[in-house]
C-alpha cells in the first residue's frame, strides 16, 4: 500500500487539514501505516496535483491560511479501484527472526533479553489496541459501515499482537531450554 492510499482512506472518512490527517495517523492509522508529517504534506500536494483531492482554503487571523482537504470524485473512484485490486501477500522481513537463526549458544542470553524486550513492547501495544476496542467499540455486533471496518482492522491488530506474543513465548521457552541444556 502506498501512502497515497492511506491518506485517501483518511479523507474518505472525513475531510481535514494536513495537521488533522497527521494527528489521525498518530492516533489510529499510524498503528497500521506510518508516515511523518512531512511525508503527509508532500503526498497531499501530489494528490492535489493529480486531481485526487481538492482543498478549501480557510483564512485565519494572525496565522497562515489553512487548507481543508477532501477526496475528489476522481479520488473516490481511484480508492474504489484500489480496494478492488488483488493485494499481494505480505513478505515477512524480520530482523528478530534472522537473529534467532544466527544465534549460537554463547549468544543466547543476549537474544533472550532482546526477545523479552520485544515481547513486552508487543504486550504494551496489545493493551493499547484492547483499550481502543473497549472504549471505542463497546458493542461490535451492532457496528456497520465505516465504524465496522475500523473495528475489523483493529481486531486484526489485536490478533497480530496476540500471535506475536505467543510466538515470543514459544521461542523463549525453547531458547531457555537450549541454554539450560548447554550448562
Amino acid at each position: 500500500m502506498a501512502l497515497e492510499h492511506a491518506i485517501m482512506v483518511s479523507l474518505s472518512e472525513r475531510p481535514g487539514t494536513g495537521y488533522e490527517i497527521s494527528r489521525q495517523f498518530d492516533r489510529s492509522i499510524g498503528h497500521f501505516w506510518s508516515a511523518t508529517h512531512q511525508q503527509i504534506y508532500r503526498t497531499l500536494r501530489k494528490l492535489h496535483a493529480d486531481g485526487l483531492v481538492s482543498y478549501e482554503p480557510i483564512v485565519q487571523d494572525g496565522r497562515p491560511d489553512k487548507k481543508v482537504y477532501s477526496l475528489s470524485d476522481a479520488g473516490r473512484s481511484a480508492l474504489r479501484e484500489w480496494v478492488a485490486t488483488p493485494t499481494p501477500i505480505q513478505k515477512l522481513r524480520d530482523d528478530l527472526g534472522l537473529k534467532i537463526r544466527a544465534a549460537d549458544v554463547p549468544g543466547l542470553p543476549g537474544l533472550i533479553t532482546e526477545l523479552e524486550r520485544h515481547r513486552e513492547l508487543h504486550v504494551a501495544r496489545l493493551h493499547l489496541f484492547q483499550s481502543f476496542e473497549k472504549d471505542d467499540y463497546p458493542a461490535p455486533d451492532r457496528l456497520t459501515g465505516r465504524k465496522l471496518h475500523q473495528y475489523l482492522v483493529l481486531r486484526g491488530g489485536v490478533r497480530i499482537e496476540e500471535g506475536f506474543i505467543d510466538w515470543c513465548d514459544e521461542v523463549l521457552t525453547a531458547l531457555k531450554r537450549e541454554l539450560d541444556a548447554s550448562s
